[in-house]
C-alpha cells in the first residue's frame, strides 16, 4: 500500500476500517469533490473513540 493507514492524532492507535471516528478538519471551499477518503487522509486529523470520549 502507498499510504500509512490513518492513526489516532492522541494515542497513536491505528484506525480500522468500520470505526467510528472523529475527526479535525477545515470545511472544503470546493463543492462536487467524490473522493472523500483521499480529502481526508490529505486534510483530516483523527482522534479514536476512545480518546474523544476522555477529552483528548
Amino acid at each position: 500500500m502507498l499510504f500509512d493507514p490513518p492513526k489516532c492524532m492522541s494515542c497513536g492507535k491505528e484506525i480500522e476500517g468500520d470505526e467510528q471516528v472523529y475527526a479535525k478538519l477545515r470545511y472544503p471551499k470546493r463543492k462536487g469533490f467524490t473522493e472523500i477518503k483521499a480529502y481526508l487522509r490529505n486534510e483530516a486529523a483523527f482522534l479514536c473513540e476512545g480518546c474523544f470520549e476522555k477529552g483528548a
